[in-house]
């Protein structure tokens, strides 16, 4: 066994072969250095994406939801306008029956307003509203369409004068304006 004292470690006594070369230690230190900071900027680059892509999948659900909603709410809008003039003949039919008639035909004209009872009781289960103005409010644009103006005495401009047709709302969308005439009477 060699004597700890026996050896000596100072450089002089190191063949060339056994040196160290700092230059070579610097180069790999660099060298290591430097794919670190490349394995950094790649786990940002990947970090970066992932954090993308969870939020794009977030956007996706919550527009997906939305769709869903929207879908589930609106889906029949295009079927209900075409019930509105079902609605509306049903209507004109129960408006210009007479006493005379009622008497006369009551099983039939009971039908009749029993099957628009019926059609208004569909509409709110879906979420359709009737816009029922009268005569006096005042034209809202959101909600009725003009459809004439006219001069009328004792009311002021803007004021509804007639109703010609009921409109109708689906949740907050308006499905068909209220058709109204409207007074032009200069205040």
């Amino acid at each position: 066994m060699t004597d700890p004292k026996d050896l000596n470690f100072d450089d002089d006594n190191l063949d060339s072969e056994d040196q160290i070369d700092i230059d070579e230690l610097d180069d790999a230190l660099d060298e290591e250095v430097d794919e670190l900071e490349t394995a950094r900027a790649e786990r940002d680059e990947f970090r970066d994406r992932f954090m993308r892509a969870m939020a794009e999948t977030e956007n996706v659900r919550k527009r997906a939801e939305r769709d869903r909603r929207e879908a589930e709410n609106y889906g029949g809008s295009k079927l209900a306008r075409d019930m509105l003039p079902v609605f509306d003949n049903l209507k004109r039919a129960v408006d210009v029956i007479t006493d005379e008639q009622r008497e006369a035909q009551a099983a039939l004209i009971e039908g009749i307003e029993l099957t628009m009872r019926e059609l208004l009781s569909v509409f709110g289960r879906h979420g359709i509203e009737v816009i029922s103005p009268e005569p006096g409010e005042k034209f809202d644009p959101n909600m009725h369409e003009a459809m004439f103006e006219a001069a009328v005495p004792a009311t002021k401009a803007g004021d509804i004068i007639q109703v010609m047709n009921v409109g109708f709302m689906i949740h907050d969308r308006l499905l068909r304006p209220a058709q109204v005439g409207v007074s032009s009477t200069p205040a």
